[in-house]
């Protein structure tokens, strides 16, 4: 029975470091080319706010009476007018996206810390430590100059923050594998 759950953690980490891998690689695709990268993040995130849009319009039909109608009817437009204003204006969608990532990296600093206070005593730790410090730089990175950052910043930060979020998951899940083989 031991030797099968070592086998399983073994599978595991191999597939954490797989995942940390692709992580890394989509990290340096999105440095490479940074304004493609955040436009069509911008564009990904506006056509999700359209068919949600869609979604509260279809579902105005399902309202028992109508108030909900109403009420969903009018979410509905608003999403879908305003996802639509996004899709023929990137620009600002993606000025908007790149506050947002701002605010997004600060939080995750802040939790990651929190994270490695909890995980300190485990072997790898230190990595989550890095991490929460790179994302916390890369929060003030993007704030300190918006929006004139807008154009290069979402793709590059989030490239960068990709890279390093792979390299932290790749040192832990070697650093797992080390504890597994050394039991």
């Amino acid at each position: 029975m031991e030797h099968r759950t070592t086998n399983a953690f073994k599978e595991i980490t191999g597939a954490s470091a797989a995942w940390a891998l692709i992580m890394i690689v989509l990290g340096l695709l999105a440095v490479f080319i940074p304004l493609a990268a955040g436009i069509g993040i911008a564009l990904l995130v506006s056509w999700i706010i359209v068919w949600g849009g869609f979604t509260y319009l279809a579902f105005a039909f399902s309202g028992r009476d109508a108030g909900a109608f109403a009420w969903r009817l009018l979410i509905g437009i608003i999403y879908v007018a305003g996802g639509g204003y996004l899709l023929f204006h990137p620009q600002i969608a993606l000025a908007s996206l790149t506050l947002a990532m701002a605010v997004i990296f600060l939080l995750e600093g802040v939790l990651e810390i929190a994270m490695f206070f909890r995980f300190r005593a485990d072997s790898g730790s230190g990595w989550i430590l890095f991490d929460a410090i790179v994302t916390l730089l890369l929060a003030y990175v993007i704030w300190r100059p918006w929006p004139s950052s807008s154009a290069w910043a979402i793709g590059t930060i989030l490239g960068i923050n990709l890279i390093f979020s792979g390299l932290t998951w790749l040192m832990c899940s070697i650093a797992a594998r080390k504890t597994l083989e050394a039991l």
